[in-house]
């Protein structure tokens, strides 16, 4: 992740993120204890597409949860074992990953990495339950899919992530 720190001149402190997948969010930190957070436009990093404002109690609260302090998940290990390995994982399919503009048929995800896709939010915030061969994948979609822990490891490898192949 890429963060860059700006100062800002009687106001406080300004950092701007860009995460692995591409998603930017700017934190403005107040002297007065105010947080500002904005969230931006996939395709656009200059249109701001949502904020939100804390206050400091509610900036530390916030914190804590992110950082785990307030909840820990539980041991996913727990959970395969009921349903014998098989666990349920989203992703949001990376820019320039090689299942963009693909078909899940086409992809052959079910037969080359026995995984099911169970659903996708598409981009636009569309819900596809259940989606079939024909359905296209494309670049920001968040797919949802169940299988075993290593499978779904190598299908986010190969497929999805923008370094497929292995590239780091």
């Amino acid at each position: 992740m890429n963060i860059r720190e700006t100062e800002l001149p009687g106001i406080g402190k300004k950092y701007e993120l860009i995460t692995k997948n591409n998603d930017k969010v700017v934190i403005v930190i107040h002297d007065d204890g105010r947080r500002e957070v904005y969230h931006f436009d996939d395709d656009d990093h200059e249109e701001s597409i949502s904020s939100v404002t804390f206050n400091d109690l509610e900036s530390r609260q916030i914190a804590g949860i992110l950082g785990g302090m307030a909840y820990k998940p539980k041991a996913l290990e727990t959970i395969e074992v009921a349903f014998n390995d098989l666990i349920i994982e989203w992703y949001k399919v990376e820019a320039g990953s090689k299942a963009v503009n693909q078909t899940i048929g086409e992809a052959d995800i079910r037969n080359k990495y026995d995984v099911n896709v169970i659903a996708i939010m598409k981009k636009n915030a569309d819900k596809m339950l259940s989606p079939g061969p024909e359905t296209f994948i494309e670049a920001g979609d968040t797919l949802v899919f169940s299988g075993e822990r290593h499978s779904l490891k190598k299908l986010i490898l190969e497929l999805l992530s923008r370094n497929a192949g292995g590239e780091t």
